[in-house]
């Protein structure tokens, strides 16, 4: 009767993760000497297993005098969820009983946690010879095992032998058609849910939500949001991080924070997406009050994430006030030894215009990766020093760093900031023939404004009749501003009549091609190109500054006068104006 009223407690203790009362529980079985029991032993290792104390978990194993299934499974699933997989295929590998399907699905899962193919096959091998493969916890985890090392195919194979496939096999495979870049078949699979009646739950939603940002298809992202919505999902935490992170791949931050004040119970998660969300929609001041937000809600504590994003937003708004403070709390916290946060500091000070920060800092850090050097290398590219940029891409390559596509676009922008056309040329000509890395378009536009710039615009053009990304509406952007700048009418009105065909819902060709008329004083034609635009019924959208006063962001867009301090504004300006026209005077006097 004790035993089994203890054994009750520590079931309960299990469930809720009551380590303390449970050690208290154990405590009490060994000093009533009833650790033979089978039974409770296995509630005793089960609590430490489920606490991830596998050591102590494993101590009561070897010392249990008899040991059955469920000592086993509890054990092999122990190891497996603490990460200690080859522990796990061990232990499964000394058994002497028949494993039942939670035995085997365990294992079959620790083959999938160290990507084992071959064990993961031997295992299912053994499953199919005592008649468990087709057991929907065997084949659920062989499903996810054969998507998890890219067997997509042998994946679908077992779903097509399960004997009762459920809504867990169909998210497995939903979760691996995304991790293994197939996203059609994906959809494929969630609408074949759909079909067959099953309703789908938060991993369903989860795992269509991100086939759509990945395959870019908002619109089935939408019928999804709405699924949710229907379903009354859209407020949990793991749905909403994913509405979230797809409307904010389509600049949509509006709808993603939406998506964000939804959410019910906010997790790091939830946080994290949604300030990551703001400076990649070009929000920054957003991002910076979201993290104010956050750091006001006692429940959450930021991380390492949350301040890589915060600090992409005070480079966004060159705001060096904002990002001191942040870096200020890094050191405070311990956090600025992280290689994700030491290359958002870099990136930070390097933005506000602090280069020799930027550099100090980079020195400073204890790891790089290939993500350090980029960002130094881009930070010294931005200031215009390509001597310097160069050095330090030979640095890079010293320590055994391989460049990558992104390394190249710096480069690419310091040799056009510093003129150096002929390395301009060497480095966009060997990123095929010695890195393997295919140029794209940003690449191609460096190239193209380097070219330009220097003067060499039949050079340039040509490149753009050579190249497949030469008709980019984006490259013969950048050449017809390149012929403004070199007053080149011939070549511009060219370009300028393919940007008209190419993009006819954009303002940008008929203002190029407005500035390069009157950088040579056709002032005719300048009329004429603004006749043009016109007629064509698009609107050029108004520029705007931003500056900071105070800690607080003040945006000013052309030709609008609402602000709430326009009368002050006009005033000082009017007192500046008269004090300019006072000097003009006096100076000529």
């Amino acid at each position: 009767m004790m035993a089994k009223s203890i054994s009750s407690l520590l079931h309960h203790c299990s469930k809720t993760k009551a380590l303390q009362q449970g050690i208290s529980l154990h405590a009490a079985v060994l000093k009533m000497g009833i650790q033979p029991d089978v039974i409770v032993s296995n509630h005793v290792l089960n609590l430490y297993a489920k606490s991830g104390k596998m050591m102590l978990a494993r101590k009561v194993f070897d010392e249990m005098s008899e040991r059955n299934l469920v000592s086993w499974s509890a054990m092999i699933s122990g190891h497996h969820q603490a990460g200690e997989h080859l522990l796990a295929l061990e232990l499964f590998s000394q058994m002497h009983l028949l494993p039942n399907e939670y035995i085997f699905a365990s294992a079959i899962s620790a083959c999938a946690g160290i990507q084992s193919l071959v064990k993961g096959q031997q295992i299912h091998a053994y499953s199919l010879k005592f008649g468990y493969a087709s057991i929907s916890f065997v084949c659920n985890s062989l499903i996810s095992m054969y998507m998890k090392v890219g067997y997509s195919s042998d994946a679908l194979l077992v779903y097509g032998e399960a004997f009762e496939p459920n809504l867990v096999s169909f998210n497995a495979l939903i979760a691996g058609f995304v991790e293994n870049q197939q996203p059609e078949k994906g959809f494929d699979v969630f609408k074949l849910m759909l079909r067959q009646g099953l309703l789908p739950d938060r991993f369903s939603f989860a795992g269509g939500l991100e086939i759509c940002s990945v395959s870019s298809d908002l619109r089935k992202g939408m019928i999804l949001h709405c699924l949710a919505v229907k379903r009354k999902l859209e407020s949990n935490p793991f749905v909403g991080n994913t509405i979230m992170a797809l409307y904010s791949k389509f600049n949509l931050i509006g709808e993603a924070e939406k998506a964000f004040r939804l959410i019910e119970e906010k997790d790091l998660i939830s946080w994290n997406t949604f300030i990551a969300a703001c400076p990649h929609c070009a929000d920054y001041e957003k991002g910076l009050s979201v993290f104010k937000e956050m750091s006001n809600n006692h429940g959450v504590r930021p991380d390492e994430f949350t301040f890589a994003s915060i600090l992409a937003a005070c480079a966004g708004l060159a705001s060096v006030q904002h990002g001191k403070q942040i870096h200020a709390h890094l050191i405070r916290m311990r956090l600025n030894q992280d290689v994700g946060v030491g290359n958002a500091l870099v990136n930070m000070y390097a933005k506000c215009g602090l280069i020799s920060c930027s550099y100090k800092l980079f020195n400073k850090m204890l790891h790089r990766n290939v993500v350090s050097w980029n960002t130094i290398i881009a930070a010294h590219a931005n200031h215009g020093l390509g001597g310097s940029t160069l050095k330090l891409f030979e640095q890079m390559k010293a320590m055994g760093i391989k460049p990558d596509s992104v390394t190249f676009i710096g480069l690419l922008t310091a040799c056009n900031h510093a003129g150096l056309v002929k390395e301009g040329e060497a480095y966009f000509n060997s990123m095929e023939k010695t890195y393997g890395i295919s140029p794209d378009i940003e690449h191609f536009t460096c190239l193209i404004d380097l070219l330009g710039r220097a003067g060499k615009l039949l050079e340039a053009e040509e490149y753009t009749k050579k190249f497949p990304l030469g008709q980019d509406p984006i490259v013969l952007g950048t050449l017809l501003s390149a012929c403004r700048l070199r007053r080149d009418v011939v070549i511009g009105e060219r370009l300028a009549k393919q940007l008209f065909h190419l993009q006819p819902t954009t303002t940008s060709p008929y203002v190029l091609l407005s500035n390069l008329y009157a950088s040579d004083g056709m002032w005719g034609d300048v009329a004429g190109a603004r006749k043009m635009l016109k007629a064509s019924g698009l609107k050029k959208e108004p520029s705007y500054s931003m500056i900071e006063v105070q800690g607080t962001f003040e945006k000013f867009t052309v030709a609008e006068f609402s602000h709430s301090k326009i009368g002050e504004i006009n005033y000082m300006l009017k007192i500046l104006s008269l004090a300019a026209g006072e000097a003009c005077l006096s100076h000529l006097s």
